[in-house]
């Protein structure tokens, strides 16, 4: 069963809920090998004329060290992944990411450097007192850039979350050098999601230290290619520093929102304890995921600061209920508001806590029974008044609301743009060079039912219309847009083409990619591969 006619108003329709009673999805997050050189794909269909370049996309490819498994989806080896489309041909390469935690874990058959959900393994050649002063050192924080990928100037880097970057190179996918932000920036790390003008110009957000030892949130620059071929990171600086509502405990950001004046910051209640980050886990072995906490009082506060000059607008203070945020769709602009459109998650608790992989490989029942307490997902767009005399939201297009409370905090209610139970809209797309931070009409996403990835879909964010993609026992990733050559704004943003690539288990070839019409999600092409290729978070067309 295809199911790209399925078109519904604000939620998906039962016709188009479909079931995984062979759990094949598992083989997502199956261990697989590097390829010694790229091999060649099956072509169905015709592939446009002036689709051509590289997909490069990054996920964990690596789930067990030493017979020892990894815990959390984020811990797996990082694996980078490249489609290369030329003359209606496409060929599939990948290779492990030569970080110091592959390459030590390897060596020594053992995790070596902690990751997100598994504590790094003992030294058996170590006795306790030596493992302590090990400890005693500080921590060791990961370079698995297991997450994205993106460019700086020229040069192309795989990223995770911390505060290292690694070079890689896009043609052979060779693991070229290990980058250390904090020589460049005063970050503890950035998001594996910035923002790009289009100069080149990066910008991206992470915490820092801010005054008197308490944590705050600063918001970076990246220059564009150097004329004089210089190392654009050389010339990094810090634009603007953002307050965190807590002393020690940061909130945990995986994106953020840019328009052409403001950056918007949604500062959520998951938080990292410093404390428990700092001592229990150089002690006691603890991992990131133990150093999360939720604050059920804070509710979320959003944060506005201006780009040009840069500055930190104390005065707007935007308030709303809690929920979880990794994923900002779009930020835009109108009419002396800004419009901030976003993946949600109801409620306090950390989604994470659902992305162990003992989780995602249970059978399918059990995997619907616990995705039934997990923080349910929701698209929503909130709209901020940058008028702090209005009270109310004056946009037509939208029920969104903001009432200014007697304490100053301006209280936001959204509008749901989409919702449905246990079948989330996330890992969104936009035509980004044409739409950021802009208005628009039309965003593409991964469908997660019961948090297994089983379909694209096509939300108007102006009709709350979806469109879904769907074949039977087909496991898709993040779509990625690719705008036509010559499409202009006073064209349809949604001309251009969907690339996804497909795990099919059991399939002759059991990975593809596939290329919709970004119109109508009609299937224009696949590329099949003999090689089963496990599930990938992020990536670029180029």
């Amino acid at each position: 069963m295809t199911t790209s006619e399925c078109l519904t108003l604000n939620i998906y329709d039962q016709k188009c809920f479909v079931e995984h009673p062979a759990a094949g999805y598992r083989k997502i997050f199956d261990s697989v090998e590097e390829l010694n050189e790229a091999i060649p794909a099956e072509v169905i269909g015709t592939i446009p004329s002036w689709l051509g370049g590289s997909v490069l996309r990054m996920g964990p490819g690596l789930f067990e060290v030493g017979g020892e498994p990894l815990n959390h989806l984020f811990d797996g080896q990082a694996l980078i992944h490249k489609f290369d489309l030329k003359d209606g041909g496409v060929t599939y390469h990948r290779r492990f990411l030569r970080s110091d935690a592959y390459v030590r874990a390897m060596t020594e058959n053992r995790v070596v450097i902690t990751e997100f959900g598994t504590a790094a393994f003992p030294d058996p050649c170590k006795n306790v007192f030596s493992r302590f002063f090990t400890y005693f050192k500080g921590i060791e924080v990961t370079d698995n850039c297991s997450v994205n990928i993106y460019t700086i100037g020229e040069d192309f880097y795989a990223v995770t979350e911390s505060n290292y970057i690694t070079k890689v190179d896009p043609d052979s996918l060779e693991t070229l050098k290990k980058v250390d932000l904090c020589k460049y920036l005063s970050v503890n790390g950035v998001t594996a999601h910035p923002h790009t003008d289009t100069d080149g110009t990066v910008y991206n957000i992470g915490n820092c230290f801010g005054k008197n030892m308490s944590l705050a949130y600063n918001i970076v620059k990246i220059p564009p290619a150097q004329k004089d071929k210089s190392e654009p990171l050389e010339k990094s600086k810090v634009l603007v520093q953002l307050p965190s509502s807590e002393r020690l405990k940061p909130s945990y950001i995986h994106s953020f929102g840019m328009t052409d004046n403001y950056f918007v910051f949604v500062e959520q209640p998951v938080k990292i304890n410093l404390f428990k980050f700092l001592s229990a886990w150089a002690f006691t072995g603890a991992t990131y995921m133990d150093c999360f906490e939720s604050n059920y009082s804070m509710g979320t506060w959003f944060h506005l600061a201006t780009k040009d000059p840069p500055d930190y607008l104390n005065s707007h203070r935007f308030r709303t209920s809690a929920f979880n945020i990794f994923h900002h769709i779009n930020t835009y602009e109108d009419q002396g508001f800004i419009v901030v459109d976003l993946c949600t998650w109801k409620g306090h608790e950390f989604v994470y806590n659902y992305l162990y992989l003992a989780n995602l490989r249970q059978e399918w029942e059990e995997v619907k029974k616990a995705a039934v307490n997990a923080p349910q997902p929701e698209v929503r767009r909130y709209v901020l008044p940058l008028d702090q005399g209005k009270n109310l939201v004056s946009l037509s297009y939208t029920t969104a609301t903001a009432v200014l409370h007697p304490d100053g905090t301006v209280w936001l209610e959204p509008e749901v743009l989409f919702s449905g139970p246990r079948l989330a809209f996330e890992f969104p797309q936009i035509n980004y060079s044409q739409r950021s931070g802009k208005k628009y009409s039309f965003a593409y996403g991964l469908g997660l039912n019961h948090f297994i990835p089983d379909r694209i879909v096509k939300l108007n964010v102006q009709s709350k219309e979806t469109l879904t993609w769907q074949e039977d026992e087909c496991y898709p990733s993040e779509p990625m847009f690719v705008a036509k050559p010559g499409a202009t704004e006073e064209e349809e943003e949604d001309e251009g083409v969907l690339l996804s690539v497909v795990v099919k288990p059991g399939a002759q070839r059991p990975a593809f990619l596939l290329i919709l019409d970004a119109v109508d999600l009609k299937e224009i092409a696949r590329a099949e591969v003999d090689a089963i290729v496990p599930v990938t978070l992020h990536g670029m067309a180029q």
